[in-house]
């Protein structure tokens, strides 16, 4: 599946597994769904993810989630690697009531801090061609310049993604070693300083589908025990970091 395919419109459901059982899923999800391309051929089956999460000043993303606010986004840049022809994807997470959509726009990484400066990037800086993508990014700047939103935090895992055959309406990922440190620069570097570990050793289970809740879902679940849970690696990482540092510290995040 290429990393530009999301599924735009989902329903998620979120568990937190021990790497003992997220094994024995592994061996479940195998009889219907096929492995990410990009995890296949590495160890583990997962590839690195790297998102440098943006907020205001007074935490107002990070607050809409505390507060469970139905309606509420966030928004990030993502990037898989260091290597300086690699693209960065702006990236906006939304969530009304239970749906979960998504929305991204891919460019080069010269092209960047331009763009987290508001400026519209030019055809020749982008990944696609695709108008939607352009628009995410838009819509990345005009949702980054009302509240005044800066880079954070970035995290950090390694993702074991599975996913249907015959389309994208059935995905499954299981992330491990979640990690978060804060990051003001976008430098966009996979190196962390001083990462804090979110989830301790559990795996984050992600059950993601478009329809209906797949009925081979819910033999899933009831195999394996699992219980739904709140899993917000932006919030909990950001949550745990300043738990870490004296209070004064903590008032500059």
């Amino acid at each position: 599946m290429s990393r530009n395919q999301l599924q735009t419109q989902r329903f998620e459901f979120k568990y937190q597994i021990p790497e003992r059982t997220a094994l024995q899923i592994r061996d479940f999800l195998a009889a219907y769904l096929d492995l990410d391309e990009y995890g296949a051929s590495r160890p583990d089956y997962s590839y690195p993810v790297h998102s440098l999460y943006f907020d205001s000043d007074d935490f107002y993303l990070y607050n809409s989630t505390i507060n469970g606010d139905k309606n509420r986004y966030k928004l990030r840049l993502r990037f898989y690697e260091d290597r300086p022809e690699a693209p960065v994807f702006f990236e906006i997470k939304r969530r009304v009531d239970n749906t979960i959509s998504k929305s991204r726009g891919g460019v080069r990484r010269e092209a960047v801090d331009a763009v987290v400066a508001g400026q519209i990037p030019m055809v020749s800086e982008l990944v696609s061609r695709d108008p939607r993508h352009l628009l995410a990014i838009q819509e990345f700047i005009r949702l980054s310049q009302m509240i005044g939103a800066r880079p954070k935090t970035h995290v950090a895992y390694l993702r074991e993604a599975w996913l249907s055959r015959h389309d994208n309406s059935v995905r499954v990922t299981m992330d491990r070693n979640v990690r978060s440190a804060v990051e003001h620069t976008t430098r966009m570097c996979a190196e962390m300083d001083k990462p804090v570990l979110s989830f301790e050793n559990r795996v984050i289970l992600e059950l993601k589908f478009t329809n209906r809740f797949p009925n081979w879902f819910l033999e899933l679940v009831r195999i394996f025990g699992l219980h739904q849970t709140g899993a917000a690696k932006y919030v909990d990482g950001l949550s745990l970091i300043q738990s870490r540092v004296p209070r004064d510290l903590a008032m500059m995040f």
